[in-house]
């Protein structure tokens, strides 16, 4: 499978926060990486969208719709900042 950047999650995000939030600063909560999420590596073919860390493959996020509803799992991120 392959992997795309952060950009590609940039529509699920808005239509769930409301918010443009590629430009966001997320915080890997495995290693401490720490970059925006448009850098990050996504997967859209997995069981939902999966966002990845981009320097220890750890999973940061996965939006999974479930009957209509939009499920966001943000486990793996210690942060999420909006751009100063």
């Amino acid at each position: 499978m392959e992997a795309l950047d952060g950009n590609a999650i940039g529509g699920a995000l808005l239509a769930v926060f409301g918010a443009e939030m590629t430009a966001w600063m997320g915080t890997c909560a495995h290693c401490g990486a720490r970059g925006p999420v448009a850098e990050a590596c996504v997967y859209l073919r997995a069981p939902g969208i999966v966002a990845r860390c981009r320097s220890c493959d750890s999973m940061l996020m996965v939006l999974v719709e479930i009957r209509g509803l939009t499920c966001v799992d943000l486990r793996g991120l210690a942060a999420l900042d909006p751009p100063t």
